[in-house]
């Protein structure tokens, strides 16, 4: 490997907008994150189901008036 090229990696401070932080390793001293593990929806098990029909029926609309 060249010398000199690669970043030098710290312990870094990850902070959630949920309020969770977690130490791990990178580039940068801070990283601020807007979802996390301990947050997003796959991971808790609240994952809401998409209702297509209800979006089709919305688009439909919106292209009826769109076009008089």
């Amino acid at each position: 490997m060249k010398p000199d090229i690669h970043p030098t990696y710290v312990v870094s401070q990850v902070k959630c907008a949920c309020g969770t932080s977690f130490e791990t390793r990178a580039a940068a001293p801070n990283i601020s994150v807007d979802i996390c593990s301990n947050c997003h929806p796959f991971y808790t098990g609240q994952q809401r189901l998409v209702d297509t029909a209800g979006q089709v029926d919305r688009f439909e609309r919106r292209r009826q008036k769109s076009r008089g």
